[in-house]
């Protein structure tokens, strides 16, 4: 009997190692299933770090790793570097490799980074507002593979709001009126907005608790810690009416109410953040180590509040229910507000410097006074469409920070995108970053990236890949929120500076080397056509050259308007119109591109009549003119423009025809009337929730050519 205990607990040990290792296995078999009869998995002992060594063992692949998440880089690693294969948010290129190429020095990949962060609390809307567990799954695979040990995790938070509200006196109706629509999650949970797209269905509610569950159960077997959102003084506007509290109106966030904050020195503080806790605690369990949540964001008041003591209190009800958990603070204008840090335990205390790629707020605010940070980029502002990064300015940053005389509190790097389904090698080498100890030339970089998102070496997109390199995907100095947009999806007008508010139509690059980068990646065509990264990045390139063409074919339209010159006008305007036609065209190429591929993804999300409608209605607002119904605080449409099928041809097209008529009228001396765009866009939003007619496609060759020939 000792014999045999002795044997059982020799051998639970290894029994555990191996099963730690049973999540990745169960990822390559989705992902790559040809490679999961050719892996070995073993445990290796790394107190202190994350290590994965790859080798090859009698025509086997083994990975050697200390855990699941550096298990699941070691595979990442092989496939791109090995394989040449990849698994990206544009598109897959993960078929088959046979024989299993041989690793024939052991190579070993190490984190370089503490935490390796992922998702902004605006993706979640931009980007998987509507995402089934389906779509999670293959999030978190991806997530996995790149490293990812730290994510942003808010689905379901209006569960806990629910049974929080309602144990303190609110009713359904009040309730409704406080949680916001399924694509507006991200502003409400930031203390931007209440209500708006809403009510959200109860059998909605329920739904995202459970796919939260089973997100946060999939994370744990794959390394990856949840960060949740804490409390930290945010109400509903209505309390004030029910409470004695000392809570503080917030004002608006552009034309929107926001929440209130209760004051977090005030009594009724640690009540209500104890019933919220407690009802995270019920659903999604007290093995949360990471909470989010900043007051003030983008605005707020603080009349009233001394921040020191908020600070400790918002800290205080946080660790008191889940101990040793850290607070993760967005580095964002001037949040995290320097009085409030100073009422911390920074031991306890994650801070995202958020907009790294223009901000070194890091090295300006002294770590921000000697403060755990991680370093991250933003890019894809309202996941709009533009190719665009500033990759070597990551590789440089990164490299910076960890030499500088801040290094101590550098504990990581992120990727923050308001969107995620645009600009793959962004998040690739960023995440990368985060296990490479060197400093890295994205010139070689980029020519390894080419070869494994298309599956082979090839001379005119490697030629080309560093002709974006130099232009698109350049590190110039200067601030911009995200890429030159296109002049075709701005709210018509002759005098036009961005298309978002916040947006830009300047290219900071020279479009003509650009283009040429463009036809040198098509002559690839002929043998890359069955590639669907390749397909998609094509169609995306030659997009961009034509909403590049547009703006000059624009401003000629202009010229010939304000010379009164009708033939220059009617002209211009027609190639105009027929670029933007041309563009439906191309982007129909593809599903990728496609409106009626979200709608679907929207429809599909609901699982009764009143959640599809719903869901269809946010969509559709969101990617249009996002909320606002105060003409004087009319600057949120477009922020989220998108150039899709569908969408160009049949909202933005019927929106410059107007216009031009109009102006054409003009010409012409007739008595006409400036179109109500605000009206019209929220008609066309209340007239068009439904899929729309499937139209042919063309040879996505044949409108390359045309295209490009232009």
């Amino acid at each position: 009997m000792r014999k045999l205990t002795f044997l059982l607990v020799l051998f639970l040990p290894i029994h555990l190692f191996a099963q730690q290792f049973e999540p990745v296995k169960a990822l390559v078999k989705r992902r790559a299933p040809w490679l999961s009869d050719h892996i070995i998995f073993k445990a290796l002992k790394s107190p202190g770090s994350e290590i994965a060594e790859l080798q090859t063992v009698k025509n086997k692949l083994v990975i050697s790793a200390s855990g699941a998440n550096a298990a699941a880089v070691g595979v990442n690693w092989y496939l791109k570097y090995y394989c040449n294969r990849s698994m990206s948010h544009m598109g897959d290129n993960l078929a088959p490799v046979f024989p299993i190429p041989a690793v024939g020095k052991k190579e070993t990949v190490k984190a370089e980074a503490k935490y390796r962060y992922a998702l902004n609390y605006c993706t979640y809307n931009y980007t998987m507002s509507f995402y089934s567990w389906a779509d999670w799954e293959r999030e978190l695979d991806w997530m996995a593979l790149n490293g990812v040990n730290t994510m942003l995790t808010v689905e379901g938070m209006e569960a806990v709001w629910q049974n929080t509200l309602r144990k303190i006196g609110y009713n359904d109706s009040e309730i409704n009126s406080f949680i916001v629509g399924p694509a507006y999650t991200a502003w409400w949970l930031m203390g931007n907005i209440e209500g708006w797209g809403g009510p959200m269905p109860q059998s909605q509610i329920d739904n995202r608790k459970l796919i939260q569950q089973k997100m946060i159960k999939r994370m744990r077997e794959l390394g990856i810690e949840p960060v949740l959102q804490g409390f930290y003084g945010m109400v509903p506007s209505t309390l004030k009416n029910k409470s004695k509290a000392h809570i503080i109106d917030q004002g608006t966030w552009g034309a929107f109410k926001r929440p209130d904050i209760l004051d977090p020195t005030d009594p009724e503080f640690s009540r209500i953040a104890g019933i919220y806790y407690s009802e995270m605690q019920a659903l999604y369990g007290k093995n949360i180590h990471f909470f989010a949540g900043d007051p003030f964001h983008e605005g707020g008041k603080t009349d009233g509040i001394d921040l020191k003591k908020a600070g400790a209190s918002i800290q205080a009800s946080m660790q008191s229910y889940y101990p040793g958990s850290s607070w993760v603070l967005q580095g964002w204008q001037d949040n995290p507000k320097q009085a409030m840090l100073d009422g911390l335990d920074k031991s306890k205390v994650l801070v995202q410097e958020l907009f790294g790629e223009f901000t070194n707020n890091w090295e300006k605010r002294k770590a921000y006074d000697n403060t755990p940070f991680i370093w991250c980029s933003v890019n894809n502002f309202g996941e709009r469409p533009g190719v665009y990064g500033k990759l070597q300015r990551f590789a440089d940053e990164i490299y910076r920070a960890r030499e500088s005389t801040y290094s101590n509190y550098l504990k990581g790097v992120g990727i923050m995108p308001e969107g995620i389904n645009n600009n793959p090698p962004d998040y690739d080498l960023m995440l990368e970053l985060g296990w490479r100890t060197a400093h890295v030339d994205t010139r070689t970089w980029i020519n390894d990236y080419a070869k494994y998102r298309y599956g082979v070496n090839n001379m005119y997109t490697s030629n080309a890949w560093q002709g974006f390199l130099q232009t698109i995907y350049q590190s110039l100095p200067g601030y911009q929120e995200g890429a030159g947009e296109s002049i075709f999806c701005a709210r018509p007008a002759l005098k036009v500076k961005s298309i978002s508010s916040w947006g830009t139509l300047t290219r900071n690059y020279d479009t003509v080397q650009f283009e040429k980068a463009v036809k040198e990646f098509a002559l690839a065509a002929p043998g890359l056509m069955n590639s669907a990264t390749y397909k998609i990045d094509l169609i995306n390139m030659v997009r961009q050259v034509l909403a590049n063409k547009g703006t000059l074919v624009f401003n000629d339209l202009v010229t010939a308007y304000n010379n009164k010159d009708l033939p220059a006008f009617n002209k211009a305007s027609e190639k105009f119109l027929h670029m933007i036609k041309l563009t439906d065209d191309l982007l129909n190429t593809d599903g990728y591109f496609r409106l009626n591929t979200y709608l679907k993804q929207a429809i599909a999300n609901g699982n009764t009549a009143e959640e599809k409608a719903n869901n269809l209605k946010n969509a559709l607002m969101q990617i249009t003119y996002w909320g606002e119904n105060v003409r004087t605080e009319d600057n949120l449409h477009e922020y989220a423009y998108k150039e899709w099928a569908g969408l160009i041809d049949g909202y933005y097209l019927p929106r410059w025809e107007i216009y031009f008529d109009y102006l054409r009228g003009n010409l012409q001396g007739k008595n006409v009337t400036e179109p109500d765009y605000f009206a019209w866009e929220r008609k066309w939003v209340d007239e068009n929730q439904k899929l729309n007619p499937e139209k042919p496609s063309r040879p996505l060759q044949e409108v390359v050519k045309e295209i490009l020939s232009m």
